[in-house]
């Protein structure tokens, strides 16, 4: 399982719960995007994002979110959720996720997100600043941090 988590420095584990499975006996879509947000808030804490945003009042907005879905998650289980940021650009970043089975041993699902930084004073989109580049970098030249 290290292996397939290798490339992402964040790393959070989540528990399958029963109420997470739908009428078709198995974990509902809408759970992998809390998974894959879940491991977006511990990056966010990893780079002190609301810190941050509470000293510049800029921050991301999620702008798109896309998931690939793999296996099929069942109670019970525990998944691995790894998050980096693959991409970044004037105004925006792209964060990538891996949901890993324990029980299966494989990746469940694969993610992205595409996260705008936002100007929440002016209520407008934002360049991004170079303070928030640089935690982005030195979290990714990073290991591995569980979470």
């Amino acid at each position: 399982m290290e292996e397939l988590l290798k490339d992402f420095p964040v790393v959070i584990e989540v528990p399958v719960a029963w109420g997470d499975m739908d009428a078709f006996q198995h974990v509902n879509n809408t759970v992998y995007f809390r998974f894959f947000e879940s491991a977006r808030i511990a990056y966010f804490e990893k780079i002190d994002l609301m810190g941050l945003m509470q000293e510049i009042g800029i921050g991301p907005i999620l702008a798109a979110a896309h998931c690939r879905f793999k296996i099929p998650l069942t109670y019970p289980d525990r998944v691995s959720v790894g998050a980096r940021v693959i991409s970044t650009g004037e105004d925006r970043f792209t964060m990538a996720y891996v949901a890993v089975s324990h029980r299966h041993g494989k990746i469940a699902a694969l993610g992205e997100g595409e996260l705008v930084v936002f100007d929440y004073g002016k209520n407008y989109k934002a360049a991004m600043p170079d303070v928030l580049r640089d935690r982005i970098a030195e979290v990714e030249k990073g290991s591995q941090v569980q979470v």
